[in-house]
């Protein structure tokens, strides 16, 4: 059976980011693995596109992309990211 991890909507629900995808999957993931999208303002974290064909998201205002592939792997931003953070 194939699936399809594209993207169909972004969400923010109690610290987590929610991702719906394409297969009717959902992955929520906690927002302080991504500390650029933790410091964004409700409205910057609201301003994302879709990129990668569907596989990606971008956020321009705070210079963030993540892509479905990684969210499904749990994979939270480098350490260097977290440390920046801290």
């Amino acid at each position: 059976m194939e699936t399809n991890s594209r993207l169909t909507d972004v969400k923010f629900i109690d610290q987590m980011l929610s991702v719906d995808l394409m297969d009717g999957r959902n992955i929520r993931v906690p927002l302080v693995w991504y500390p650029r999208l933790l410091a964004g303002t409700y409205s910057q974290r609201a301003n994302w596109e879709v990129s990668g064909g569907g596989y990606g998201i971008h956020w321009p205002e705070l210079d963030e992309d993540l892509s479905t592939e990684g969210l499904l792997r749990g994979a939270p931003a480098p350490r260097q990211a977290l440390a920046l953070a801290e």
